[in-house]
């Protein structure tokens, strides 16, 4: 019985420091993911980060959270607090970066505004697909468009009317792919008259833009 309790008092201690190595190497390997993962992301392309962000956030903010209570841990280890620190320098860098990109992203150039104000936001990109067009909403789609020019015109740049006459061909070039689908003799004879209203609207007015433009261009000159 006395040898049984002696055992006793000299396992504990044992059992302690046997528990405790064991904490000490999960938090290195902790550390040592972390420090790996960081490594990663430290040498990722800005281009090739920013479609995965999303993803790289969380899997960082896991591994840091981790991190954090492993060089908790560690904290006899001199180089876990450096280890700790680098990584997340490297992580931050990437996401400065990545975050720049992410807000030009989100700022609307001015073609994509116009874009957006003629046919409704996210509906045309730079790519001018119009397939979501077709033979049941086209009409709807010109006459949008007519009014959105009627009601602005007065506000265009020289630029802007590049841009809305690219958008105005890109949609008569559409609408030859929709009259073989199918397209009524009456809304192709409403589209016709909208497009006989817009063309010498939009002409007298693109002349306008560019007058002014260049009167501006020589009063600075001036």
């Amino acid at each position: 019985m006395k040898n049984t309790f002696l055992y006793a008092l000299v396992a504990l201690p044992m059992a302690f420091v046997s528990c405790k190595s064991e904490t000490e190497k999960e938090a290195e390997k902790s550390l040592t993911q972390y420090t790996s993962f960081t490594d990663s992301v430290g040498s990722l392309a800005v281009a090739d980060a920013k479609p995965n962000w999303a993803t790289i956030e969380a899997s960082y903010n896991a591994r840091a959270t981790a991190a954090d209570s492993a060089a908790a841990t560690l904290r006899d280890d001199a180089s876990a607090k450096d280890r700790l620190a680098a990584g997340r320098q490297k992580y931050e860098q990437l996401k400065a970066q990545v975050s720049v990109e992410l807000e030009k992203e989100a700022t609307p150039t001015r073609p994509q505004e116009l874009r957006d104000a003629f046919f409704g936001a996210g509906k045309i990109g730079s790519d001018m697909n119009f397939s979501w067009v077709n033979k049941d909403n086209i009409l709807r789609v010109y006459n949008d468009f007519y009014n959105e020019f009627d009601k602005n015109k007065d506000r265009y740049s020289r630029e802007d009317f590049d841009e809305i006459k690219a958008m105005y061909e890109a949609l008569d070039a559409h609408k030859n792919t929709v009259e073989k689908e199918g397209l009524t003799s009456r809304d192709n004879r409403k589209i016709a008259e909208i497009k006989l209203k817009f063309a010498p609207k939009f002409k007298w007015e693109r002349m306008g833009a560019k007058a002014n433009e260049n009167q501006k261009a020589k009063d600075a000159a001036e």
